[in-house]
């Protein structure tokens, strides 16, 4: 009887423990969103600017296309075709966005001569906020920035097909 009852014992501890093990499963999903794009439809131009044969300056061109002069570079009257670069966002709606400005600075060019472009600003802030798609997946972000003016700078069409690349990517 002692046998059987051992047995009893040993048989009940096997079967507790093939009842303590259970399993569950997890489904998995992903969702892919719509790639990030930009494209530039407008170029930065900060039109027509008169300078000092003494004294450098800047104009300062805002993410509006307002321009500010300083030191010996004034506006003329006649302003030329004056804008703030453009850039389209486009992706998934109502998505977040960092952006990013590069290079630091830019050199224009006519012949010989230069002048760079720096001290970027943006609409939608790229250093602070970034930017937010709208309800149909787009945003226009756009930049200016600052030109340097040498005293006596030379007279001419000053350019360059790449002086600002914005990069943007989802947050």
């Amino acid at each position: 009887m002692k046998k059987l009852f051992a047995l009893g014992l040993l048989l009940l501890a096997f079967s507790a423990g093939s009842f303590a093990q259970v399993s569950a499963t997890a489904p998995a999903s992903a969702t892919i969103v719509s790639p990030i794009t930009i494209s530039n439809p407008v170029s930065m131009e900060f039109g027509n600017v008169a300078v000092s044969p003494t004294v450098a300056g800047t104009v300062v061109m805002d993410p509006a296309g307002l321009r500010t002069p300083t030191g010996g570079v004034t506006l003329p009257g006649t302003t030329g075709t004056v804008r703030a670069a453009s850039f389209d966002v486009g992706g998934t709606p109502n998505y977040t966005y960092s952006i990013a400005i590069s290079p630091a600075s830019a050199t224009i060019t006519n012949g010989g001569n230069t002048m760079t472009i720096d001290t970027w600003t943006s609409n939608p802030d790229w250093v602070v906020t970034g930017g937010t798609l709208d309800a149909t997946g787009a945003e226009t972000i756009t930049v200016g920035g600052t030109l340097n003016v040498a005293a006596g700078q030379a007279s001419g069409t000053y350019t360059n097909a790449t002086a600002v690349t914005v990069t943007v990517n989802y947050n």
